[in-house]
């Protein structure tokens, strides 16, 4: 069989490399290899790019995080955002620690590297009609004396392997020459290895690549047919430019033609990011993700590399095209997104999902969301199903934090208004347990009405000593994530406080005792050099 070496020879005859059996076999859908074919960008024009190669460190690019500040309960009742269980940045913060470097501040996203862990939280009941459930706790704040910490849990419904449905995947990897290194090509095809074995006689998986062009590599295979699956994962090798939109098209055309009723049909991109081929910009990468995704296709995102990564680029993808983004590190890392949390990465249990906090006057006066930057939404958004939102796959776990203010506080963050109308509300309100409420909305990954989810929070703040592991460790990755970003908001956090927190929630836990570590290595590198990562 022609190797995918000719697709550095002759990028545009790519398809020719592997006969493409499914524009054959398909009758109602257009032939894929229109999707392969030289076309003006509609976008951007495109000087000839220079081959890809790897770069240095320092062109790696983060899109620019603005800390959420807080807002008075008085004028802003409501907080609105939309869920993301994206966890690359823990990964990638972990690479730059393990190279003995602090990473940049905005590689640092703190709901990520809190939703990386797995906090044991309860899962909705067999005999629930919700894909989902709420659980919420409040202590004191570790790192600022008189405020409180809230955290909302949300934990999807497991689903074991078996019982998924079938899966129709595609493989999108990016083989363009920034791909070169261990850490890129060789890992993705590793990575992809690990997640074929998984695969079901029922699944059946494409594989397209892109470099100067894009093109079919594989027609969907049956899982049953592994052999030849990971032949055609041998067989990719990096070299040439990135034609990244090009690719996309094509493997959203080839899922979308294999579309199975009931089914989980997803593309699955492996890339650096660096895309310089036809769509470049975010706006046009976004406008083709949009579109696209009214298929019905899913879309995860892989992340590699290092020198060219492009972060912002990626968590973009995944954000508008329903999915969610990892980055790989290590082998221990993929094996972890595609073998262990097979389900999670690869099977949506609920689309759009949303969640508003009301906060009680009597109780709370002001309050900060931790993270979450990138995915604040307007309050009428909440009601609002055209409002695109986040996506929670099968078993997965997402956190949330906020920091309170509580009202009659000794320390308020502005004194009580004097002339204002309404400045002596608060004494005057009905005396409620609750500190603030719930309310969670979402859609089927089918597309349907949303369906409304509310609990309330009530009671005392317990001393963060007394809290449940959950929230100790919790507590111990945001104050991780603060002095990392070196936060405005860090208070009197230090590492070895976070490190406290985090070993009370050690138990049997591999990732706890890793972040720990972590901790540890980012205390070491700031004491040798404190200005490193201030940038």
């Amino acid at each position: 069989m022609k190797k995918v070496l000719c697709l550095l020879a002759m990028p545009f005859a790519l398809v020719g490399c592997y006969p493409n059996k499914l524009a054959e076999e398909t009758t109602t859908a257009p032939p894929v290899t229109e999707a392969v074919t030289t076309e003006p960008d509609p976008y951007t024009a495109s000087p000839a790019p220079a081959p890809d190669t790897p770069g240095d460190l320092a062109d790696d690019s983060y899109a620019k995080i603005s800390e959420n500040a807080f807002r008075s309960v008085a004028r802003e009742p409501l907080s609105t955002f939309s869920l993301d269980v994206d966890r690359a940045s823990y990964a990638n913060v972990r690479r730059y620690l393990r190279e003995g470097q602090l990473p940049p501040p905005d590689a640092v996203r703190v709901e990520e590297l809190l939703n990386y862990f797995d906090y044991e939280l309860p899962a909705p009941g067999a005999a629930s009609p919700d894909p989902v459930r709420i659980s919420t706790e409040l202590s004191d704040c570790p790192w600022a004396p008189g405020h409180q910490l809230a955290r909302i849990g949300i934990q999807a419904r497991k689903v074991e392997a078996a019982s998924l449905p079938p899966a129709n995947l595609v493989f999108l990897v990016d083989v363009s020459g920034s791909m070169q290194g261990e850490d890129r090509l060789p890992l993705v095809r590793a990575g992809l290895r690990l997640l074929v074995s998984q695969l079901r006689p029922q699944d059946h998986v494409a594989l397209v690549a892109y470099a100067g062009a894009a093109g079919l590599v594989l027609p969907p295979t049956s899982g049953a047919d592994q052999t030849t699956i990971l032949d055609a994962l041998d067989r990719l090798e990096a070299g040439g430019t990135t034609a990244g939109g090009e690719g996309l098209r094509l493997a959203y055309t080839v899922a979308r033609q294999n579309l199975q009723p009931g089914g989980n049909s997803r593309v699955i991109l492996a890339t650096d990011g660096d895309f310089n081929v036809g769509e470049t910009s975010d706006a046009a990468m976004e406008q083709l993700i949009t579109r696209e995704r009214e298929s019905g296709v899913f879309l995860t995102v892989l992340g590699v590399g290092r020198g060219n990564l492009r972060d912002s680029r990626m968590e973009l993808l995944a954000d508008k095209g329903n999915g969610n983004y990892a980055y790989l590190d290590n082998l221990d890392e993929a094996r972890r997104t595609l073998v262990a949390q097979f389900g999670g990465t690869l099977f949506t249990v609920a689309k759009d999902v949303k969640l508003q906090v009301e906060f009680n006057p009597a109780r709370v006066a002001d309050y900060r969301l931790i993270g979450y930057e990138n995915r604040l939404l307007a309050n009428e958004d909440f009601n609002n199903d055209q409002r695109d939102a986040g996506e929670l796959g099968a078993g997965h776990t997402v956190t949330a934090l906020y920091e309170l203010v509580p009202t009659g506080s000794a320390s308020p963050l502005v004194d009580r208004l004097k002339y204002q109308p309404g400045a002596a509300r608060p004494a005057t309100l009905p005396v409620s347990d609750d500190v603030l409420t719930v309310k969670l909305r979402y859609q089927l990954p089918q597309g349907s009405p949303s369906q409304l989810m509310a609990q309330p929070l009530a009671g005392a703040a317990r001393p963060i000593a007394q809290a449940s592991a959950a929230q100790q460790r919790a507590a111990a990755v945001a104050e991780f994530g603060m002095l990392l970003r070196h936060s405005p908001q860090r208070g009197t956090a230090t590492y070895a406080s976070a490190a406290r927190l985090a070993q009370a929630g050690y138990g049997a836990s591999e990732e706890f005792a890793e972040l720990g570590q972590l901790i540890g290595l980012a205390q070491e590198i700031s004491g040798a050099n404190p200005t490193v990562g201030l940038r």
